[in-house]
């Protein structure tokens, strides 16, 4: 019977990484991997993970199982950098470890599944792999603009909420949009927030990036209005990029509803848990927790993850001062967040990026922002004038 699978296509990314890998070129750029990089090309570990992790090899005298919720004190820990701290519906929210904002984002609409949505709104271009799970999951998708000519598409979210029906749910990205980089402005959180509750839409918000934008309390203003307007959400965490952790597949799914409601809730969640993967991974989730125990530890991260959003911050800037290159205009790149951006390039024009100038980037046109350079900027802004003009 297994013979009879039809094959699947290639995942255009892994094909590209092989690409990649092949060129024999010394001046390739990678521009396709959605990982951060440092001036140097690398992707460290942080130092601050170097060190709980040596705190929990000295201290950790169990690798046994820790359930399906996985570490508690680790959800936990987070709940203050997420919310804030005296954020009023706190008691109205629990939590559980995943495997990465992956299976973050599954748990969450498997839970919103359970609880009778049949539609999940979502704004294009996204994340490819959301379109992946609301599929496999057999959710029917609704789709809006999340932007237009550079900038949100406020008319077209605001005319898909209006257009939701009562078992809809609608997915936002918390912040550093994948793939766009095009966030909403704390004035759109504020009118999103007031649409969903006059509504009654269930928001499910996919936190992947806080920190990487303009700070960690600065990119959780929308998930917080979002979550002190209405009665019920659900919100997808991953700490693989902004701890560094991707190979961990660190991340956390968080419930907010009617407190006496949330035990019989999260015992659904731990149900889909154990169907999914049984228990999650440990080790990074412990790593963050000894972290954020740790008042030192805490601040070395924090500084580490400022490091990372102002190399960004200056690849973005440079990127705008070339001002219009060939065909592109590179100025509204400085003012968009995290690691993604769109260039608006032709199949063809990506294609000659690759073979007449060693660039690689998803055929969507998506580059990875922290590819880039002080030392391959000006020869990535030139290859980008020469196939575009």
């Amino acid at each position: 019977m297994l013979a009879d699978l039809p094959a699947q296509p290639a995942d255009a990314l892994l094909a590209l990484i092989k690409l990649y890998a092949a060129d024999e070129r010394a001046d390739k750029i990678d521009l396709g991997v959605g990982v951060y990089r440092t001036g140097q090309g690398e992707t460290p570990v942080f130092g601050a993970i170097k060190g709980a992790e040596k705190k929990l090899y000295e201290t950790q005298d169990s690798k046994a199982y820790l359930g399906p919720e996985g570490d508690m004190g680790f959800v936990e820990a987070l709940k203050p950098h997420i919310f804030g701290t005296g954020f009023a519906a706190i008691d109205r929210i629990d939590g559980m470890q995943t495997p990465g904002g992956t299976g973050a984002v599954r748990l969450a609409v498997g839970l919103a599944k359970k609880a009778g949505i049949t539609r999940v709104i979502m704004g294009t271009p996204s994340w490819p792999n959301h379109a992946q799970i609301l599929k496999d999951l057999d959710l029917e998708v609704v789709t809006f603009n999340h932007a237009k000519d550079g900038a949100v598409d406020m008319n077209a979210v605001k005319a898909a909420i209006a257009d939701a029906g009562a078992t809809d749910a609608i997915l936002l990205h918390g912040c550093c949009h994948n793939p766009t980089g095009i966030d909403y402005s704390n004035d759109d959180w504020d009118a999103i927030a007031a649409l969903l509750a006059d509504k009654g839409l269930l928001p499910i918000l996919d936190l992947a990036y806080q920190g990487l934008g303009d700070g960690m309390e600065a990119d959780a203003y929308g998930v917080r209005k979002v979550m002190a307007t209405v009665p019920e959400a659900l919100l997808a965490y991953s700490c693989d990029k902004n701890f560094g952790l991707y190979r961990d597949r660190v991340g956390a799914v968080y419930v907010m509803a009617d407190k006496d409601q949330l035990p019989a809730i999260m015992s659904n969640g731990a149900a889909l848990a154990r169907a999914n993967w049984s228990m999650p991974p440990d080790h990074g989730a412990a790593a963050v927790r000894l972290i954020l125990e740790d008042e030192a530890l805490t601040a070395q991260w924090l500084d580490e993850l400022d490091q990372m959003r102002t190399r960004m911050r200056q690849v973005r800037d440079k990127l705008a001062a070339a001002g219009t290159a060939g065909g592109v205009d590179m100025v509204p790149y400085g003012t968009q967040n995290g690691l993604f951006a769109m260039l608006p390039l032709s199949s063809e024009q990506i294609l000659a990026l690759r073979n007449d100038h060693a660039i690689y980037m998803a055929g969507s046109g998506r580059i990875n922002v922290a590819g880039l350079t002080m030392g391959n900027i000006d020869k990535f802004i030139d290859a980008v004038a020469a196939v575009s003009a």
